[in-house]
């Protein structure tokens, strides 16, 4: 994910808008409205998943990037805490923990209007030499 200015498609989806981005902190927003609706009518939790794992591992990225690393996600845990129908929705990721081999970093996502948590993430990484 070294290329933030050309996402695929599949990050372009989400609409994601970084407004900080560093080793301790990666902070923005994402989209959510019908294009992201389960056959209910709410955002789908595939959404919340796909953020969690995009912020933490922009930020695990930023950790490693300058020892030639990369950082790949070995575990994502994700709660759904409230639904959610549409409107942006803001993300905050922290490390938990930055190591030699492994990263953890906590993740939420929050409506903007009220700040209450919508969902809730948890995701290991691992550092990786980039394949060549």
């Amino acid at each position: 994910m070294t290329d933030l200015a050309s996402p695929a498609e599949f990050v372009k989806l989400l609409d994601i808008q970084f407004d900080e981005r560093s080793s301790n902190r990666v902070r923005g927003s994402i989209a959510a409205d019908e294009r992201h609706h389960q056959p209910w009518g709410l955002v789908h939790g595939g959404l919340y998943t796909t953020a969690i794992e995009t912020f933490a591992t922009t930020g695990a990225y930023e950790a490693v990037k300058d020892e030639g690393q990369q950082a790949v996600g070995v575990s994502n845990v994700t709660d759904f805490l409230r639904p959610h129908r549409t409107g942006r929705l803001n993300v905050l990721a922290l490390p938990i923990q930055q190591g030699r081999t492994q990263q953890l970093w906590q993740v939420e996502i929050r409506r903007p209007e009220d700040d209450k948590l919508v969902a809730r993430g948890q995701v290991r990484l691992q550092n990786v030499e980039p394949r060549t």
